[in-house]
């Protein structure tokens, strides 16, 4: 490396790293709504076709840790390409997919593809901004990371809805060779070092990591430890987390490196990050659900709807990336807690008569806070550790935000399910054929109550209110799980500076 990336590159590099980023982001949520016509496609159940999403994201998530051994075996700039290469090919392969067999097989090679790109392009932006300038560089770089998962449902949305489920798969050859030119023209950054394969951690953090995403993502359908099987492959995640958290501590490898999680601002950014990430997506789960199950929005609406919050999260990044360097980032991610929290306690007003403002406004709020947290909270998590360290910290920093989303996504649907089944016991509790005010209300209808009309309609009324309780109560719930990541801002370590880390590349 020879010389200091000039400003022209650094924008073209900005521009690469971002694309590419986007890209493998978006498919973490793009096939979500074209699930049910790929059921008819691909012959499968509604409970066998999520291994679609399940497949991904336990891939992913395993080969997060491993994008900080293979960038110093084969260096930053090999690595990318090959990553972004994987990722074309694998997409082109689901979309022709015709069994549920292929489709998995396919999307798992899909997601450890992808699974380098997304801390590669965030070491990448820290690296080539000097450390006046990290701020604004983790700004941008959060325009990506929000944009893509929040985007993804209104985009898979619109393909499906105006072409076929299988392009929300092949829309990824064109933009994929666009971000392998740019890679393959402007990103030089080599990054290669000794690097040894530790096999044993490599089993113990592939077993704990894909076990406990298995678990996240199958565990509320199979009933949590009712299941023999989920409790087993809890108890065997345990036990390999264990041994590859002590393992990596212990010999300070390239894989998984736990470690750094000494460094007390990465430590705590990571926490942030996991609960932020928790209410993030357990809100944008949750959301759909409540717009198409009881509102009974179209699917292309509500894509439309859902699009607010990232777009607004990104115009605060854009608008707040020249400010970035020069505020207290603790201050910043303070204010976006709390507009998570008032945005997220207007949904808590929810009732059957909201309007369309009612479903936009707390979601443009949220976007508000989103674009606040997420930048200065990536600033600080590299603001005391060393340059050398980057990808590493990338690494560790973006598989906390991915176990983070899968605990929110389960937790959610296993407290709203819990959360309906009590308020429909609860609601009915009193419905009873002896009871005066039901009798005067069948009065009122001029029927019975009796009649199977009049309990058909009091069985429907009665699943309609216990569905809004139990999403205004897991509403509830996720503005606590943020109210919660206030008190950890005081752990931040403010008296050692940045180190430069502007890198010489080219």
């Amino acid at each position: 490396m020879s010389q200091s990336v000039t400003p022209a590159n650094r924008t073209w590099i900005t521009l690469a790293v971002m694309l590419s980023a986007i890209m493998v982001l978006l498919d973490m949520t793009i096939a979500n709504v074209a699930l049910p016509h790929m059921m008819g496609a691909l012959g499968v159940t509604s409970e066998q076709v999520t291994w679609v999403l399940t497949s991904y994201s336990m891939a992913e998530a395993i080969c997060i840790p491993l994008a900080s051994y293979f960038a110093l075996k084969f260096g930053v700039r090999r690595l990318l390409l090959v990553s972004v290469i994987g990722f074309i090919v694998t997409s082109a392969l689901c979309g022709q997919a015709d069994s549920l067999a292929e489709m998995v097989t396919f999307r798992i090679m899909q997601g450890a593809f992808g699974a380098s790109v997304i801390p590669l392009a965030q070491s990448t932006m820290v690296q080539i901004y000097p450390a006046n300038e990290r701020g604004k560089a983790m700004a941008l770089f959060s325009v990506g990371i929000l944009l893509g998962p929040i985007l993804g449902p209104t985009v898979g949305g619109i393909i499906t809805e105006n072409m076929d489920w299988r392009w929300i798969f092949y829309v990824n050859v064109p933009v994929g060779a666009l971000c392998l030119t740019l890679v393959y023209l402007f990103v030089k950054i080599d990054g290669k070092g000794e690097s040894k394969l530790d096999w044993p951690l490599v089993i113990g953090m592939t077993v704990g990591i894909g076990l406990l995403q298995m678990v996240l993502d199958r565990g509320n359908e199979e009933g949590w430890f009712e299941s023999n099987f989920i409790l087993f492959s809890l108890i065997i995640s345990a036990i390999a987390w264990v041994f590859f958290i002590a393992r990596s501590w212990r010999t300070k490898g390239d894989i998984a490196p736990m470690w750094l999680l000494k460094d007390r601002n990465l430590a705590v950014s990571c926490l942030i990050m996991a609960g932020f990430s928790m209410g993030l997506f357990g809100i944008t789960q949750l959301q759909p659900m409540m717009l198409e199950q009881l509102l009974h929005y179209p699917v292309e609406m509500t894509g439309f709807v859902m699009a607010p919050r990232g777009l607004t999260s990104a115009i605060v990044l854009l608008v707040m990336a020249q400010y970035m360097d020069r505020l207290d980032p603790r201050m910043l991610v303070a204010v976006g807690l709390g507009f998570s929290i008032f945005g997220t306690y207007l949904m808590m007003q929810y009732s059957m008569e909201i309007n369309l403002y009612w479903v936009l406004i707390p979601s443009i709020i949220q976007g508000m806070g989103m674009g606040l947290v997420f930048a200065p909270l990536s600033q600080m998590a590299y603001r005391t550790l060393e340059a050398k360290y980057a990808v590493g910290g990338a690494v560790m920093y973006n598989l906390c935000r991915t176990i983070g989303s899968s605990f929110g996504i389960s937790i959610v649907n296993t407290y709203f399910s819990r959360t309906q089944q009590r308020e429909w016991h609860a609601l009915g509790a009193d419905i009873s054929a002896t009871n005066p005010i039901l009798q005067q209300q069948a009065m009122q209808h001029h029927t019975t109550v009796t009649d199977p009309n009049f309990i058909a309609q009091v069985s429907a009324l009665l699943h309609q209110q216990s569905t809004l309780l139990a999403f205004v109560y897991t509403f509830g719930f996720l503005m606590f799980s943020y109210v919660a990541l206030l008190p950890l801002l005081a752990l931040y370590r403010f008296k050692k500076k940045a180190p430069a880390a502007a890198v010489n590349s080219h």
